[in-house]
């Protein structure tokens, strides 16, 4: 799993550290990781002897960094160059060290350059780049790879946040620990290839953290030789209405690949999902799970209240998972959410979101972490926040990040047919925050594993690729 800490954790970490260290060790570190990475990247251009590299320099250890890394370069031959934010205000043991070992200080941001390492800004920047700042990064020459220390500079470490302009780095190299604005846009966008450097930190629980391959694996609902139907989960769909029945038959395809023993349709567009999966149940009846919301239309809020609060074949509602989709969100009552006793989940798209949260969309998309912890707080259930970088909270858990995905997941449906998934998961037995992480996951590999152009109806048929692709050893 990949776990991400906050700066104030990662700071209090290299205190700890560096109190136990000789003075400047830590940096040393980081700058040997740093340089090794470089080189790498040098080495699959041309080599690193003759490359020339330079150095945006900001004033903070950061700028330190980049400096120790320049001289380690230069000293396998690498022609360096550093351009300083703020010249009076270098590292000067970094700045002596590179120029021991060959490399120079220049004014403006030379014409041509193989690599820009970006280390104007650290872990603590706040806001976007300063006007100086911002004039050095719009001259890096055109065709060079750029790389930022711990982070590009502009982004906002905690939060992913962009609040002007900032670096799109190739790669960052960051130290000790992810730090949640490389996971989550807009920053994860700008962080392109993220290469962790372990300097030694001891770390407490992390804020953020996302799912890989083995944690997926570990999750995953699997039927055994007594298993029926029952026990593997019947997951029920309320979805569709006369102007979206597709809806309807893409959230019980979802439903139908993601593992569950059964699914069991309420709704109008019964013909056309039992045409398309014969193998539906149709009507109320036993259920592990609902799913409720997509394609609903308009003025259909009593359906959802239905599921939530009415009795079901002699088991209340109340007593299984509940998960609310797209139309389904309008309207919710926190109030009535919070008393629930069995796991509820949300997913919400940005627009959706915003309209909970009663903020502009434009909040939502800028602040995803903090809208998704808001959203999971005042309704006391797990939420799953879908976008470029999709996002499960659940109560004082680290938020769960998504890794896996495609733009080409834009595609109308797509949403519908991971509701049906994710609802099959919680019919399976997961948690809520577990069943919208692993939904999220396997939801953006079978998108992967289409390739585009894709439709939705291509996602729903690539999901039992993608559980095997996890499941394989």
């Amino acid at each position: 799993m990949r776990t991400a800490h906050s700066v104030e954790t990662v700071r209090a970490a290299e205190r700890e550290l560096m109190a136990r260290l000789p003075e400047g060790a830590l940096m040393q570190r980081a700058a040997a990781g740093l340089a090794a990475v470089c080189a790498g990247l040098l080495a699959r251009r041309r080599r690193v002897y003759g490359a020339r590299v330079v150095l945006l320099v900001g004033p903070g250890d950061n700028g330190g960094d980049a400096l120790y890394a320049g001289a380690r370069l230069a000293r396998r031959g690498a022609a360096v160059t550093a351009v300083a934010m703020d010249p009076e205000r270098m590292h000067a043991g970094g700045l002596a060290a590179l120029r021991a070992a060959g490399g120079r200080v220049a004014d403006a941001v030379p014409a041509r350059a193989d690599l820009v390492l970006d280390g104007l800004l650290g872990i603590g920047g706040r806001g976007g780049l300063r006007p100086g700042a911002a004039a050095l990064v719009e001259r890096i020459p055109a065709g060079a790879l750029v790389v930022a220390v711990d982070l590009p500079s502009g982004v906002d470490a905690d939060t992913g946040e962009v609040a002007g302009a900032a670096v799109t780095a190739d790669v960052t190299v960051t130290f000790g620990a992810y730090k949640p604005g490389l996971l989550i846009d807009p920053g994860a966008s700008r962080a392109g290839a993220v290469h962790l450097v372990d300097i030694g930190l001891e770390l407490p629980a992390p804020q953020a953290e996302a799912l890989q391959h083995a944690d997926v694996a570990a999750l995953l609902p699997q039927p055994t030789a007594t298993s029926d139907k029952y026990r593997r989960g019947v997951v029920g769909i309320v979805a569709g209405s006369a102007q979206y029945p597709g809806a309807a038959v893409l959230a019980v395809a979802g439903a139908l690949r993601g593992g569950a023993g059964a699914v069991r349709y309420v709704g109008p567009a019964a013909d056309a999902v039992l045409a398309r999966f014969p193998e539906t149940l149709i009507g109320r009846g036993r259920v592990q799970a609902w799913v409720v919301g997509p394609g609903l239309g308009e003025g259909r809020a009593g359906e959802v209240a239905k599921v939530l609060a009415d009795s079901d074949a002699g088991s209340g509602s109340d007593s299984v998972p509940v998960l609310v989709d797209a139309d389904g969100l309008r309207g919710l009552d926190p109030a009535v959410l919070r008393a629930r006793t069995a796991p509820t989940l949300l997913t919400p798209h940005a627009g959706e979101a915003a309209a909970l949260l009663g903020v502009p969309r434009e909040s939502v998309e800028a602040g995803r972490l903090a809208a998704v912890r808001e959203l999971a707080g005042r309704y006391g259930a797990a939420v799953l926040l879908k976008g470029s970088t999709t996002l499960v909270a659940s109560g004082g858990s680290p938020v769960r990040v998504n890794p896996t995905g495609t733009p080409w997941l834009a595609t109308a449906g797509s949403g519908d047919v991971l509701s049906g998934l994710a609802g099959s998961l919680l019919a399976g037995g997961l948690s809520g925050a577990d069943a919208g992480a692993v939904a999220a996951y396997l939801h953006g590999l079978a998108a992967r594993l289409c390739g585009g152009p894709l439709l939705a109806q291509d996602v729903a048929a690539a999901l039992p690729r993608a559980w095997r692709d996890v499941r394989r050893p």
